[in-house]
């Protein structure tokens, strides 16, 4: 596949960002679990096993996308960025 072909594709490119933004919502709903348990002191075998199937699908989700070529790691990545400013900024209000 060369550099133009995925240029081609755009469709390809925004369907990686809506589902890294998707993903990212899942991800970061999970970090805040995975806190609230350690936080409210329910054990910590729980959140280690949010924590690595967390950094385990990251991990899958982003080696997927970087199959998927340059543009649509980037889009997958960018949509994770807005999940997570989206997250911040609704832990600010609520904290």
């Amino acid at each position: 596949m060369t550099h133009n072909a995925l240029a081609n594709k755009p469709e390809l490119t925004m369907l990686a960002a809506v589902v890294g933004l998707a993903f990212g919502f899942v991800y970061f709903a999970s970090l805040k679990r995975s806190v609230t348990l350690l936080v409210g002191r329910k054990g910590w075998v729980g959140s280690l096993v949010l924590t690595l199937g967390r950094i385990g699908a990251a991990g899958a989700f982003l080696f997927v996308a970087a199959k998927l070529g340059a543009a649509p790691l980037l889009a997958a990545f960018f949509g994770f960025l807005i999940a997570r400013a989206s997250a911040l900024r609704a832990q600010r209000r609520a904290g």
